[in-house]
């Protein structure tokens, strides 16, 4: 309640990304009041590895909450609930008296522990670990992450052992941080993403933990995606006591900020990689495709699954155009760059920095650039880089109809990367769908705004919400079939010319 006995105003959204941390409040109508944002560092201690610091994150969420207040003026009693959405798979693993990190959070994105991931192939259980988590041996997910600290960490296997130590997603660790240490807790779609969590049975799967040596004592608690965690530590917001209420990982909260609450609709996030889920329902269909099944949310005392297909390089492909190549200023001139061409001259760029994910899930693979001539110019290649983006996403959205059964006829996009018009609109002719933009493109925030909001009555249901969703721009097919398939086939020829390359 606030101090005036009226019925609190927004919803507070703690958006934790890969590359920053933001805060993002909500109104009722789901619009955005006000947004802080602050970078963090990355570091990489060697080629392929990603790390973070895990207090560094603390403090930038810290710094969020406090930059938003004072902007704004809003009063902590004004705030109904905080919902967290994070980059989910990375893992921090820390000591419960201290509250101390004992080694940095290993990123999503770190191949540091391929080593670990290629010695459980080796011993047969792929099968084994996929049938259980819906996920694929990789060095993606977080189980092999937290083995890798607790073999690594002098002494942290033994502290481990005697249960002094926790382990988290960014979520879990947001959570303990702002409840002050009162709350060890996870939610479904964050724990399926740890290749340790059983999305059928809704437990952690002892024997996978076995076949890595995580102690069960260090995972938390698994919840629903919407209920109260527990409430903010009194130092925090000058005294008030604020429902933490919702949480789901960044692309999960996604796919329910884009209101695609009925079986078969899809979204794909544009964001450092590129992320394409389906709502399946309450059912979790194996893929046979090279795509994840995943919990999509617990909501309601029940579970809804999605299937996956992962993207390691998206927007990122265009800072690299920025900061690695300085072809351009700013990611928004690659627009404008790409459409000063009408084609790319035959030129393809396969953006496998970090190898490639869904559906060709090959760590090894390394980026390429193929079909250079003489002729070629800088606006060429950028717009080549663009269109990889879509490329990628049709290997994702085949590999999806095929293992669903279900065919595509809309897509909702979201993410930083969505403002680009000729991208859009060269993925509509790619996929041959209606491209749907939303009027609020913040629909990972706004997922995890709903959830808490949900689960304190801010919001009455899922109707309400899918109500509110609205499309700024329908990006409809133009492109003749013939030359989307020929373009299409020499993007085929360029994956596998990189694969062969290695």
């Amino acid at each position: 309640m606030t101090t005036t006995g009226s019925k609190p105003s927004y919803i507070l959204s703690l958006d934790q990304g890969t590359t920053s941390s933001r805060a993002i409040l909500f109104d009722q109508k789901g619009s955005i009041v006000h947004t802080s944002q602050q970078e963090f560092r990355q570091y990489f201690p060697k080629p392929g590895w990603v790390e973070h610091d895990a207090n560094e994150i603390w403090l930038s969420i810290q710094s969020v909450i406090a930059t938003l207040l004072s902007e704004t003026g809003v009063q902590p009693t004004e705030i109904a609930g905080i919902g967290i959405t994070n980059q989910r798979e990375t893992a921090v693993v820390w000591d419960k008296h201290t509250g101390m990190p004992v080694y940095h959070a290993i990123v999503w994105q770190s191949r540091q522990t391929a080593d670990i991931c290629e010695e459980l192939k080796a011993q047969g259980l792929n099968d084994l670990f996929r049938e259980r988590t819906g996920l694929l041996i990789d060095a993606y997910f977080s189980a092999t992450k937290i083995k890798w600290i607790l073999d690594h960490v002098d002494g942290a296997r033994a502290k481990a052992e005697q249960g002094d130590l926790l382990f988290g997603t960014m979520d879990t660790w947001i959570i303990w941080k702002l409840t002050g240490g009162k709350a060890h807790v996870t939610d479904y779609s964050n724990a399926s993403r740890t290749l340790i969590y059983n999305i059928h049975e809704l437990k952690w799967d002892e024997e996978l933990m076995g076949h890595l040596d995580i102690p069960a004592a260090m995972l938390p608690e698994v919840r629903s995606s919407s209920e109260v965690y527990g409430h903010t530590q009194e130092s925090l917001f000058f005294g008030a006591s604020i429902p933490i209420a919702g949480a789901a990982g960044d692309q999960q909260a996604a796919l329910f900020g884009q209101a695609c609450f009925e079986k078969g609709m899809a979204k794909n996030t544009y964001g450092t990689g590129c992320f394409m889920l389906m709502n399946t329902g309450n059912h979790a269909i194996p893929s046979r495709s090279g795509l994840l099944t995943t919990i999509a949310w617990g909501l309601n005392g029940k579970v809804e699954y999605a299937l996956e297909g992962s993207i390691f390089v998206a927007g990122s492909a265009i800072q690299w155009l920025r900061d690695g190549l300085r072809m351009i200023k700013s990611a928004k001139d690659s627009e404008e760059y790409a459409k000063r061409v009408v084609s790319t001259d035959g030129v393809y760029v396969v953006p496998a920095f970090v190898g490639l994910g869904t559906p060709y899930w090959d760590s090894d693979v390394r980026g390429a650039v193929f079909g250079l001539t003489r002729g070629t110019s800088k606006e060429h290649f950028i717009r080549a880089t663009l269109e990889s983006l879509a490329y990628q996403t049709k290997d994702v959205l085949q590999a999806m109809e095929d293992d669903s059964g279900i065919e595509l006829t809309k897509l909702r996009v979201d993410g930083g990367v969505v403002k680009n018009d000729f991208l859009m609109q060269f993925q509509s002719d790619m996929l041959g769908v209606t491209v749907e933009r939303p009027v609020i493109n913040e629909t990972t925030a706004l997922g995890a705004a709903y959830l808490a909001g949900l689960a304190v009555g801010f919001w009455q249901d899922q109707a309400e919400i899918a109500a509110q969703w609205q499309v700024d721009r329908a990006f409809e097919q133009e492109m003749a079939a013939d030359l989307q398939e020929k373009l299409y086939s020499g993007w085929k020829k360029a994956v596998n010319a990189a694969i062969a390359f290695k």
